[in-house]
């Protein structure tokens, strides 16, 4: 099966991107090939060409909406996909998402679009909730077959009245494991504590960084990993609360597994989501997960058995949770090793994959059919 898998960009990092990486590895693993569209530049194409799968580097393609770019990425998309002749287009993120399926459809090429989270979903700007809105209800019926990330997006879909019910899934995410060296040991102390999440709009490290000034009695650190425009006025925050001492800025990493290893407890502090990897990576470690419950997030924390979950905003709740466990290593070890065995039953890469590539082959024997169907059609009007 020949796949172009299309992300919006490949900087910075994040969900998306992870996403379509370890499937595009595992479909080649499995004899399929995959190639990876998508705009910009950096360690996610550098990764891919290790792992040889090939990339095609848009010029155009950009998530803001630019009509004269979207227009021109439009055509570009077409253009690769022209030359790729993929049996499937896999489209990943909204703006590619949005393209992807109005170029393929215009080829007649099947598509499936992942959602790893809905541009409208509770919590982003109405206004801007509002636009994506309409053209998803607009390009929806496009796709054969819309994958969510979370059964919450799938829900919201239905809400929304994207596509009719029969046209979505939910396909948990999943990811490849670790070897027994990156499992962590949330039971030493002091407790380091770690978030891996950009610095933007959609991530709430203030409230974090808030609910932590009220623990300065109890000895911790804080390792925040990611980049983004809201970094140097949380480092500014950081330091008005008198935490820059015990809170460590390090940048988009490539290591995370590593940190996590050497951490005690994974935060998420987060306005919305899908169904976040970081989740995942910390549970696949060993480690509790303390996470505001937003979008699918409770598919993934079990509240009081994995880590907690408290409600989005709310410092005081959060406060409560994290010094439960900056006081008690017995209650991190037995979280954190309830998440990891829900990791094992659950969400391995090897889960999402045989999921997805059903996905994939009912799509394609349903486009087939259809082709036949009409090839069919077409000898009875020519004889006719």
């Amino acid at each position: 099966m020949k796949i172009a898998y299309l992300v919006t960009k490949a900087d910075p990092i994040g969900g998306a991107q992870i996403h379509v990486r370890d499937l595009a590895v595992a479909m080649r693993g499995q004899g399929h090939l995959p190639t990876v569209i998508t705009s910009g530049s950096g360690p996610f194409i550098d990764d891919l060409r290790a792992w040889e799968i090939p990339v095609r580097v848009l010029r155009h393609l950009s998530a803001p909406i630019h009509p004269l770019r979207d227009l021109l990425a439009l055509r570009e998309i077409r253009g690769v996909l022209l030359e790729l002749r993929p049996d499937l287009v896999a489209a990943h993120s909204s703006k590619a998402g949005i393209l992807g399926r109005l170029a393929a459809r215009s080829l007649e090429v099947p598509v499936v679009f992942t959602v790893h989270g809905w541009a409208f979903t509770p919590g982003i700007p109405q206004s801007q909730a509002a636009v994506y809105r309409r053209l998803e209800r607009f390009v929806g019926p496009l796709a054969r077959k819309i994958i969510t990330v979370s059964e919450f997006d799938r829900r919201l879909s239905l809400e929304a009245r994207i596509v009719a019910e029969n046209r979505v899934v939910t396909v948990h995410n999943g990811m490849p494991d670790i070897s027994p060296a990156l499992r962590a040991d949330p039971a030493r102390t002091p407790v380091r504590l770690v978030m891996v999440a950009r610095f933007g709009a959609q991530k709430d490290h203030p409230t974090l960084l808030h609910a932590l000034a009220g623990l300065q009695h109890h000895p911790w650190e804080l390792d925040l990993i990611g980049e983004g425009p809201l970094m140097k006025q949380t480092e500014r925050l950081a330091a008005t609360l008198g935490l820059d001492g015990r809170v460590r800025f390090l940048g988009q990493r490539m290591d995370v597994d590593q940190i996590l290893a050497d951490a005690q407890v994974s935060v998420l502090i987060t306005n919305w989501e899908g169904f976040p990897l970081s989740i995942l990576e910390a549970m696949r470690a060993g480690l509790p997960v303390v996470a505001s419950s937003v979008g699918g997030i409770e598919e993934s924390v079990r509240d009081g058995e994995t880590g907690y979950l408290v409600p989005r905003g709310a410092v005081e709740p959060l406060r409560g949770r994290l010094e439960r466990l900056l006081t008690d290593p017995g209650l991190r070890l037995r979280l954190g090793g309830n998440g990891r065995t829900f990791y094992e039953q659950h969400f391995t890469l090897g889960h999402t994959v045989a999921k997805t590539l059903a996905v994939y082959r009912d799509v394609l024997s349903a486009a087939r059919a259809g082709q036949a169907e009409r090839g069919e059609r077409e000898i009875i009007r020519e004889r006719g």
